[in-house]
C-alpha cells in the first residue's frame, strides 16, 4: 500500500483520533489530506493547531496547515503544546483545534486529535467520520477545489495564559509553604 493510498485511513482513524507509525501510515501527503478535510468539514475561518516534542510533528504541521490555508482558511500555530493547552485555545479563542501528538505511544508514532470552538471533542459520531471520508477523496485526487483565496498563517503562545489559567484553580495562599515540582517526563504541559 503506497503512503497515500486512502487505504491507510482504515488502520490510522480510531474511535477519537488519528494515529499511525511514521513515515509509513502517518505522513505528510496524510498530514495534507486532514488538513483539507478538517478546513471543509469545520467550515471555520480559523484553524488552531499545535504538537508536542515528536520530530516528526514539525513536517506533519506544515502539511496538515498547508492543507487548511489552501482551502481559505487562516491558521494559529500554537507550537509546542501539550493537549489540554490546545483545547484551552479552542476554548477561549472560540476556533476549532488539531493537536498533533500520538499520546503514550512510542516516539515512532504520530497522530491527531481534533476539537471544534469550544474544545468540543470529535470522534466517530461527531465528525471524525466526515474527516475521514474528505481525507480518503483528497488522498484519492478526488478532493475538493482550492479556494481562490488561500488563508494566512500565524503563531501564538499561550503558554503564560494557561498557566495562569492552571494556577487559578488552587488558592495559592491557602497552601504556603508548600512547595510542587512537576516532573512531566516527556510531557508538553
Amino acid at each position: 500500500m503506497s503512503t497515500t493510498d486512502p487505504r491507510v485511513l482504515d488502520d490510522i482513524v480510531k474511535a477519537y483520533d488519528v494515529r499511525g507509525t511514521v513515515p509509513d501510515q502517518m505522513n505528510p501527503a496524510v498530514a495534507y489530506a486532514l488538513g483539507v478535510a478538517f478546513a471543509r468539514f469545520t467550515a471555520a475561518t480559523r484553524v488552531l493547531v499545535g504538537r508536542d516534542m515528536r520530530p516528526s510533528g514539525v513536517e506533519l504541521v506544515e502539511e496538515f496547515s498547508r492543507g487548511v490555508m489552501e482551502h481559505g482558511v487562516d491558521v494559529v500555530d500554537l507550537g509546542l503544546a501539550s493537549t489540554d493547552l490546545v483545547y484551552y485555545a479552542a476554548g477561549t479563542m472560540d476556533s476549532p483545534a488539531a493537536m498533533f501528538t500520538a499520546s503514550h505511544n512510542p516516539a515512532q508514532y504520530n497522530g491527531v486529535k481534533f476539537c471544534l470552538s469550544g474544545a468540543r471533542p470529535v470522534g466517530q459520531g461527531s465528525g471524525l467520520d466526515d474527516i475521514r471520508s474528505i481525507a480518503a477523496s483528497v488522498l484519492a485526487g478526488q478532493g475538493p477545489a482550492a479556494a481562490h483565496t488561500p488563508g494566512s498563517s500565524s503563531c501564538r503562545n499561550l503558554l503564560e495564559a494557561f498557566a495562569d489559567h492552571v494556577v487559578s484553580f488552587v488558592d495559592r495562599t491557602a497552601i504556603r509553604p508548600l512547595r510542587v515540582v512537576a516532573d512531566t517526563a516527556n510531557g508538553m504541559g
